[in-house]
């Protein structure tokens, strides 16, 4: 079984605004000169884990990504009868298992929790045994809320417990900011909107900007393979599904900033799936030197083959084994990729 599993992904997104800064503006980085494209790796993550694809491949062992857990607990004692105030006691225990509660508000956690389908099931069945026995939790019970998972996302994209390091979670998966690989510039979308109603002024009734851009985007992830199935609990069945799962909403799925307007679905038009024992490499080198000719789809793809080639020829195979697909050409295929992808 080969260790990393590495994907090197070519997206062509026309005009777009997927991932916006605090500006609203796309977001930005710098690379050989040329002002690029980017789109962060978080934004990536959450449209893969969030994804209807995910959703349904892995239903039953997708977290969820929440503060509210103290006041789903208060809610649901306060409707079984319980006091608010001793609701809200409770609730507070309960949900600074999982983090620091912030001192304006006793049943919100600082900071976003990652929390397995076992570990909302156990809460809430903490939370029907309280009201029911009209009790405090006990530390046991409240000890017993954190334990070993199946979810997916959680084994892939890691965990972080400031209070209970023993429950972190090492992620899996290691994905980098998506690049466009040549310059681009950001324009402004001037808008309007008129009243329908209004019958006797012309003008609009709205004016607004937003900005956009187009790009080609490299986007490349590795995974430790060996690390996800220990994560999973050693099941390799779920290990397989959930890399079929990551590979395909890589190829397909993109983020969902101001989709709406821009109608920006796009799936990867090239797709270099490698495996092996060795030290993991990015493909980012091949785009240092911006694409600049007409045909850039063409040129990255080019760009990215040749980078590979001269790596194996400088520092011996790269890779153990490796598939691609080219839809320009008409190459390879999805379901091909994904079976040596996920195959042990």
């Amino acid at each position: 079984m080969s260790r990393f599993l590495q994907l090197h992904l070519l997206v062509s997104y026309p005009p777009a605004n997927l991932n916006r800064d605090d500006t609203g503006q796309p977001k930005t980085a710098r690379m050989g000169g040329a002002e690029r494209l980017r789109v962060s790796s978080q934004s990536l993550k959450r449209a893969w884990r969030t994804s209807e694809l995910f959703q349904q491949v892995l239903a039953g062992n997708i977290g969820t990504r929440t503060k509210r857990l103290g006041k789903e607990a208060f809610d649901a004692l306060t409707a079984a009868g319980i006091a608010e105030k001793q609701a809200a006691e409770w609730a507070g225990k309960i949900a600074g298992v999982f983090g620091a509660i912030k001192k304006d508000d006793p049943l919100e956690i600082e900071q976003l929790v990652h929390v397995a389908p076992e570990e909302r099931d156990s809460l809430d069945t903490l939370v029907s045994r309280l009201a029911a026995e009209k009790r405090a939790p006990t530390d046991d019970e409240l000890d017993a809320l954190l334990h070993e998972n199946t979810a997916v996302d959680i084994a892939m994209f890691g965990r972080m417990l400031a209070s209970k390091t023993g429950h972190n979670v090492d992620a899996a998966v290691q994905v980098a900011h998506a690049i466009g690989v040549h310059a681009s510039a950001i324009e402004d979308d001037y808008f309007t909107a008129v009243d329908d109603l209004n019958l006797t002024d012309p003008g609009a009734a709205h004016i607004g900007e937003t900005g956009f851009a187009a790009a080609v985007f490299y986007q490349y992830l590795c995974v430790d393979r060996e690390q996800l199935a220990r994560n999973l609990g050693g099941n390799q069945e779920l290990t397989g599904k959930a890399l079929r799962a990551l590979a395909e909403a890589a190829l397909k799925v993109g983020p969902s900033g101001k989709q709406n307007s821009f109608a920006s679905r796009a799936y990867a038009h090239y797709a270099l799936a490698e495996k092996g024992d060795q030290q993991p490499r990015s493909l980012a080198l091949a785009f240092v030197r911006p694409v600049a000719g007409s045909d850039q789809i063409a040129e990255a793809t080019a760009s990215i083959r040749q980078v590979r080639d001269n790596m194996d020829k400088v520092y011996g195979a790269c890779a153990d084994g490796r598939y691609e697909i080219d839809v320009l050409n008409g190459e390879g295929r999805m379901a091909e990729l994904l079976d040596f992808f996920a195959e042990e």
